[in-house]
């Protein structure tokens, strides 16, 4: 038997609010993923600039030559950098690491283009980046 003061929500009501719900995520979400982007570039260019920073601190300590590999930074005592980021990538971006005694080139490329990132960026000796739209 049902009582007449019973209360509850209608099918249209809670459809309403699911629809609303719905409509709340697809304008969410794609916002979120940009940020996300976003973010992986911009620790890329970060981890692109230590990597310089302790290649050009290396240089300044050596007479001017460059390290010939990560290993002189990530060997030395103290090291001039705590990991190898030219093997491990870092926030969907992987490393291509180029040394010698003369200068690097330091490239950093997005794992997923679109997804983990939209750009490819490069840092040259003395600390010159830039950047180029991924494929």
């Amino acid at each position: 038997m049902k009582r007449r003061d019973q209360r509850g929500f209608t099918l249209v009501e809670i459809m309403i609010v699911v629809a609303i719900i719905a409509l709340l995520a697809a304008i969410a979400i794609p916002n979120l993923l940009r940020a996300k982007v976003s973010s992986n570039e911009a620790l890329a260019q970060s981890t692109l600039r230590t990597l310089s920073t302790s290649a050009e601190t290396f240089a300044t300590a050596n007479n001017g030559n460059y390290p010939a590999a990560v290993a002189n930074l990530t060997g030395a005592t103290p090291p001039y950098i705590n990991a190898d980021y030219c093997t491990l990538g870092t926030a969907g971006y992987g490393y291509t690491c180029t040394w010698a005694a003369g200068g690097y080139t330091l490239v950093a490329t997005p794992l997923t283009s679109g997804q983990t990132g939209t750009r490819i960026f490069t840092m040259t000796t003395g600390s010159i980046l830039t950047a180029a739209a991924a494929p």
